[in-house]
C-alpha cells in the first residue's frame, strides 16, 4: 500500500474546509486567526473568506479588538440560516427525524416506533413518510437541504450503501438502503453506522466539539462506538471501526451472537439489565426497594426505563444493577485509553438517560487510577449534551460533516501496489 499524490484544486478545496471548519468551531474568529491556526497566509485566508462570505456560509457580525490591540479585526461566523440537513436515525425499536441548521442546532425532532421484523421496504417507505412530516413542520424547502444523513445499526458497508446483516435486525441481509430512501424522498443520503454518526454530532455541536481525539460510547439497544481522532472520522479497514460493544469484559460470561463470550453488549443492554434486576428481585427480599412492589403486581413494568428511573432516585436494587454496567463500560474506557490514548471519552444514547451521572462518575473514578499514562494526563469523561437525540443529530451532522468539514481521504488517497 503507498499513498497517493494529490493536486492543487484538491488542496484548495481542502484548504476551503480547513478555514470553515475554524469558523465553525470558534464562536466568532478573525480573519487573522484564522491564519494564526490553520498557518494559511493571509492572503488564502483573505481569499477564501471572500468566497464563503459571497456563498452566504459566513457573515461578518461586528469586530472585536486583538489581544494586543491594535486595529479592530471583523468577527466571522457561520450562517446558520444558508442550509439545512435532514437526519434519521434508525433503531431497532423507533425511527428518529430532525432537521438542523448549519450549526448542527435541531429544528425539531419527531419519533415513532418501528417494529421487529418489519419488511425493509415498509420501513423505507415509513422513514419517507417521516422525513416529509419533519420538513413540512419546519417549512424547510428541499431545495435548502444539503441532503438526509441515515445512521443505522451496524454491520454496514458504507461504500456500498447496504445493511449487511444487522443481528438485531431480522431480514436485513444486504439492503441497500441507502439507494431504497434515496429514491423514495429525493434527497442525496449519507449512510453511516449510529455511533459513529453520534461521534460526528459530538463533534459538530456537541462535547467533543474541537476535542482532536475522543472516543463516543453508544448506549442504546444495543452498544456501539465511534472514533475521532486528529479531528478525522476513524472508520477502521471495513469502514466498521469502534465496535465498543464487543470487547470482552468477562472471558467466562454468556455467549455473544458475535461469536465472543461476555462482550460489554451482552452485559449492559437494556434486556440484560431488567434481566438481572428481575432475577434480584425475585430472589429477595428487598423491603427497601420501591422497584419490589411494583415487581410483585406486575414484573413487566419493571421495563428498563422503570430501573433507570428507580436507579436515579436511589433504589438499592436498581442502583447496585446500573453501577455493575457502568464499572463494565469503564473497563472497556480503560483499555481504549490505553490502546489510543484518547483525549475525552463521551457517553451517550437513551440507555442511560436518568443515570448519566452514575456512568460518567464511575468510569471517571476508573480513567483517573486505572490507565497506564495517567500520571501524565488523566482522560476526561462526559455525558453527551446531546442527550437521547445523540443519534439523530449525528446523522444530520453526517451531511454537514461530509459537505464542510476538511476530510483528509479526499486530500491525500491511497493506491494499491501490485505484489
Amino acid at each position: 500500500m503507498r499513498q497517493a499524490g494529490t493536486n492543487l484544486p484538491k488542496v484548495g478545496r481542502y484548504n476551503r474546509a480547513v478555514v470553515l471548519d475554524q469558523i465553525q468551531l470558534a464562536d466568532g474568529i478573525s480573519r487573522v486567526e484564522i491564519a494564526q491556526h490553520t498557518g494559511l497566509t493571509p492572503q488564502t485566508v483573505s481569499g477564501i473568506v471572500r468566497r464563503l462570505l459571497d456563498e452566504g456560509i459566513v457573515r461578518e457580525d461586528g469586530a472585536s479588538r486583538g489581544a494586543t490591540g491594535g486595529k479592530p479585526r471583523t468577527t466571522l461566523r457561520v450562517n446558520a440560516d444558508a442550509g439545512s440537513a435532514v437526519g434519521l436515525h434508525f433503531d431497532p425499536v423507533e425511527l428518529s427525524c430532525t432537521v438542523v441548521d448549519l450549526l448542527g442546532r435541531p429544528l425539531v425532532v419527531k419519533k415513532r416506533p418501528t417494529h421487529p421484523g418489519t419488511d425493509p421496504a415498509q420501513v423505507v417507505k415509513d422513514m419517507a413518510e417521516l422525513v416529509a412530516d419533519v420538513l413540512a413542520e419546519t417549512g424547510v424547502a428541499r431545495d435548502r437541504v444539503l441532503g438526509l444523513g441515515l445512521a443505522t445499526p451496524g454491520p454496514i458497508d458504507v461504500e456500498q450503501g447496504v445493511i449487511v446483516g444487522a443481528p438485531q435486525l431480522s431480514g436485513w441481509t444486504r439492503v441497500p438502503v441507502q439507494h431504497m430512501l434515496s429514491e423514495a424522498t429525493g434527497l442525496p443520503v449519507t449512510l453511516d453506522n449510529d455511533a459513529t454518526a453520534a461521534a460526528v454530532g459530538e463533534r459538530w455541536s456537541g462535547a467533543g466539539r474541537g476535542v482532536a481525539n475522543f472516543a463516543y460510547f453508544f448506549l442504546g439497544t444495543g452498544i456501539g462506538g465511534g472514533l475521532i481522532l486528529n479531528h478525522q472520522v476513524y472508520r477502521g479497514g471495513s469502514l466498521n471501526a469502534g465496535e465498543f460493544g464487543h470487547s470482552s469484559v468477562l472471558p467466562d460470561g454468556p455467549l455473544c451472537y458475535c461469536g465472543n463470550r461476555g462482550c460489554l453488549e451482552g452485559l449492559v443492554n437494556p434486556t440484560a439489565i431488567v434481566a438481572e434486576v428481575h432475577r434480584r428481585l425475585a430472589a429477595g427480599p428487598h423491603p427497601d426497594s420501591a422497584l419490589e412492589r411494583a415487581f410483585a403486581e406486575d414484573p413487566g413494568a419493571v421495563d428498563h426505563a422503570a430501573v433507570r428511573v428507580a436507579a436515579a432516585a436511589g433504589d438499592p436494587v436498581a442502583a447496585a444493577v446500573i453501577d455493575e454496567t457502568a464499572h463494565h463500560v469503564a473497563s472497556v474506557a480503560v483499555d481504549i485509553a490505553n490502546f489510543i490514548d484518547v483525549d475525552l471519552i463521551v457517553l451517550g444514547g437513551h440507555g442511560i438517560q436518568h443515570v448519566e451521572s452514575r456512568y460518567v462518575d464511575t468510569v471517571a473514578a476508573a480513567l483517573a487510577s486505572r490507565p497506564l499514562a495517567r500520571h501524565i494526563r488523566v482522560v476526561e469523561v462526559e455525558a453527551s449534551p446531546l442527550g437521547t437525540d445523540a443519534a439523530v443529530v449525528g446523522s444530520a451532522a453526517l451531511v454537514l460533516h461530509a459537505t464542510y468539514s476538511p476530510q483528509l481521504s479526499a486530500l491525500v488517497g491511497t493506491t494499491v501496489t501490485p505484489a
